[in-house]
C-alpha cells in the first residue's frame, strides 16, 4: 500500500504487533541477561494493543492527532521505562503529522524521525549511549535519505530497516550507561543492546505491513 488513510492506520501497526508477538520470548531472554527480563512482554503488550487503540481513538482526517491520543492510551498500558519510551515516540511522531490525512513515503520518514526524537527527549539519551535510540535514529536517517531521493513507501521502510540493523550492530562496541544494563556493563562487550534490537523489530514490523 502506497498511502494509509486514518481509517487504514491500524493496518500499518498490525505488522508491528505480529512481529512482537513472535519475538516476545527472544526479547525477554536477552533482557534477562542485562535488565529486568520483561522487555518482550512490554513490547508485545504495548504494540499488540496499539491497532485497537488507534481504532478506539480515531480522529477523522487527522493521522497525527489520532496517533497522539492512541500513544497516550498506550503509555497507560505499559508504564515501564521501555513502554514509556515507545509511547513517547508514537506521540512525538503523531505531533509531527498533525493535520495529515494520509501517511505515505514522506510522512513515514517524518514519523520515524520524530519517533526517534521523542525517545531521545524522553529518555535523555544520546547516540552512543547503547539504547534503543541508536537503532531507531539510524533507521530514521536512512529513511529520510530514501524519502528525499523520491523513494516510495517500500523503499523508505527498507532503508529504515537497513539503518536500524546497522545501529544495532554498532551497539556491540558501546558501554551501557542506563539502568541495570550499566551494572552489568562487562557483559555487554560484543553483544548488541536488547533495546536497540526491539527498536529494529518495530521498524521491521512496519515493513511487514507495507511490503508483505
Amino acid at each position: 500500500m502506497e498511502k494509509y488513510s486514518v481509517e487504514q492506520l491500524p493496518l500499518l501497526f498490525e505488522g508491528v504487533a505480529s512481529v512482537f508477538a513472535e519475538k516476545k520470548d527472544e526479547l525477554c531472554e536477552m533482557d534477562a541477561h542485562m535488565g529486568d527480563g520483561d522487555l518482550g512482554l512490554t513490547m508485545e503488550k504495548g504494540y499488540g494493543a496499539l491497532p485497537d487503540l488507534i481504532r478506539q481513538n480515531l480522529i477523522p482526517d487527522d493521522i497525527g492527532k489520532t496517533l497522539v491520543k492512541a500513544g497516550m492510551k498506550m503509555a497507560g498500558l505499559v508504564p515501564s521505562t521501555m513502554g514509556t519510551l515507545m509511547s513517547s515516540g508514537v506521540m512525538e511522531g503523531g505531533k509531527a503529522l498533525k493535520g495529515k490525512k494520509e501517511i505515505g513515503a514522506e510522512e513515514l520518514s517524518i514519523y520515524l524521525t520524530a519517533f526517534a526524537a521523542g525517545i531521545q527527549k524522553r529518555g535523555k539519551c544520546e547516540l552512543g549511549d547503547r539504547t534503543i535510540f541508536d537503532s531507531v535514529d539510524a533507521g530514521a536517517k536512512k529513511a529520510a535519505e530514501a524519502a528525499a531521493a523520491g523513494g516510495d513507501m517500500a523503499s523508505v521502510i527498507e532503508a529504515a530497516c537497513e539503518g536500524a540493523a546497522e545501529g544495532v550492530e554498532a551497539t556491540k562496541n558501546m558501554t551501557p550507561k542506563f539502568g541495570k544494563a550499566a551494572v552489568f556493563a562487562a557483559k555487554a562487550a560484543g553483544v548488541p543492546d536488547q533495546g536497540a534490537i526491539a527498536g529494529m523489530y518495530m521498524i521491521q514490523g512496519l515493513r511487514r505491513s507495507i511490503c508483505e
